[in-house]
């Protein structure tokens, strides 16, 4: 895996006092350093696309950038000390099939093209993986009809291999699982995506580009100064870098970034957090692959689920609530600002009075154990309290928009003004964007391409 050094925000009058770059001589040597930035009080080093956030999602596309335009000068701006901290970071690990995915939409067309890229990235560069599949298995007769709905919408959005199961060849796949009827997803399967990530970022650094971490974006304007490379991007110490265009994928602060460069506060970014358990290593043998509930359309997340991992563990999970920090991965984390931002949006409110008793339900089985393990029994009975540890825990950016209804979507957005006419954003990426990332980056760099005429 690739170590990334640090980079921390340089004082006030310099930029870089750690910069990981690709192979080529140091900036001022390629004539990248440039003068102050209007109003600013430190150098300012100069590219033609800067991509705001090193998750995988910024990693594809600047990586996707470089390989169509190798003579692009891109820089990636990561906030963190490394890379793929957050959602990525946080991700299940599951390669998604597609079946979920309204029919024509991006994330169908991304989600099935995404895993088939992944799937030969993985190969190409001997990164691990498992094609364990999947089931979504049904419980409840009232469950049948949606889940052969799910079977033609899978059809329909061609993911391979897709067959009905009776309770005889459920067992003979996931020999401790019950159920009246399952879908198999033969596509789906697990990698770790840190690695991916890392994979992404050193095939970036390597064609030429460079990473900037310990670098938050506090500010985006336009400087008339040097009117090749307009836009300056500043962080809260001081340092600053040039660009003629950006690239923003910010993830759980998506909307935030958006709202600097002038471009609307909708779609609104709420945290949804999920908390996991964990079988004991003596009871992963009772999961072979990923088994699914049938997800129920009155409730806005799939439900809890059963996921091997790469290193031999099982995840049970995740619920669904509320996160009152963009980044608190702990029960009672909180921020005030985050709270607040969340609580002021009408589409919230609209959201939780939709969805009282499911919310409500989510958070009674965050804190009450048993209750997760009695959902969990439906599917295989043999697990027992003991069976189970609590888990990691991940944040999900979700949009939301001012109706109360979660973006299902991706959304990509530009902005209005000499300033958002240079930008483009990420506005919504939720799962499955780690399957589709490859997939989402093709879309940027096009949109990249067409948008700003490079």
């Amino acid at each position: 895996m690739l170590l990334l050094k640090d980079a921390m925000a340089a004082p006030r009058g310099a930029l870089v006092a750690r910069l990981v770059r690709g192979l080529g001589a140091p900036p001022q040597a390629r004539g990248l350093a440039g003068p102050e930035p209007q109003g600013g009080g430190g150098s300012a080093d100069t590219y033609d696309v800067v991509v705001v956030g090193a998750g995988i999602l910024g990693l594809a596309a600047a990586r996707a950038l470089l390989l169509r335009r190798p003579r692009l000068r891109v820089l990636v701006l990561e906030k963190e000390a490394g890379v793929a901290r957050h959602q990525t970071g946080h991700n299940s690990g599951v390669i998604h099939s597609g079946i979920y995915y309204t029919p024509g939409s991006l994330k169908a067309r991304l989600c099935v093209r995404g895993a088939g890229l992944l799937y030969a990235y993985c190969d190409q560069r001997g990164l691990p993986y498992r094609r364990c599949g999947k089931l979504v298995v049904a419980v409840r007769r009232s469950e049948l009809p949606r889940l052969r709905a799910l079977y033609e919408r899978g059809q329909q959005n061609q993911v391979p291999g897709l067959r009905l199961l009776p309770p005889p060849d459920i067992r003979a796949r996931e020999p401790h699982c019950r159920g009246l009827l399952a879908l198999e997803c033969p596509s789906t399967g697990i990698v770790d995506y840190t690695r991916v990530a890392a994979a992404f970022a050193e095939d970036f650094r390597e064609s030429g580009g460079s990473l900037l971490t310990g670098f938050e974006v506090s500010s985006m304007q336009l400087a008339a100064a040097r009117p090749e490379a307009p836009v300056v991007l500043s962080s809260a110490g001081g340092a600053h870098v040039r660009a003629r265009f950006v690239v923003s994928c910010a993830g759980l602060h998506s909307d935030r970034v958006a709202q600097l460069s002038g471009c609307s506060p909708e779609p609104a970014i709420v945290p949804f957090r999920g908390d996991y358990l964990l079988l004991r290593p003596d009871r992963t043998h009772l999961v072979r692959g990923n088994i699914y509930p049938v997800p129920n359309p009155e409730f806005p997340f799939l439900g809890v689920h059963f996921t091997p991992r790469m290193d031999g563990s099982v995840w049970l999970g995740p619920n669904a609530v509320l996160a009152f920090k963009r980044e608190g991965y702990g029960l009672l984390d909180f921020s005030a600002r985050d709270t607040w931002d969340a609580l002021r949006n009408s589409g919230l409110l609209r959201l939780v009075l939709r969805h009282t008793s499911f919310g409500l339900a989510e958070m009674y089985r965050a804190f009450f154990l048993p209750a997760t393990i009695r959902q969990l029994q439906e599917f295989i009975p043999e697990i027992r309290a003991e069976d189970v540890v609590r888990g990691p825990s991940g944040v999900r950016a979700q949009a939301l928009d001012s109706s109360g209804n979660l973006v299902e979507d991706f959304v990509f957005d530009g902005g209005a003004g000499a300033l958002g006419a240079r930008v483009l954003h990420v506005r919504n990426a939720p799962s499955p964007a780690a399957t589709a990332s490859l997939a989402i980056a093709e879309e940027i760099a096009q949109e990249v391409e067409r948008r700003f005429q490079l």
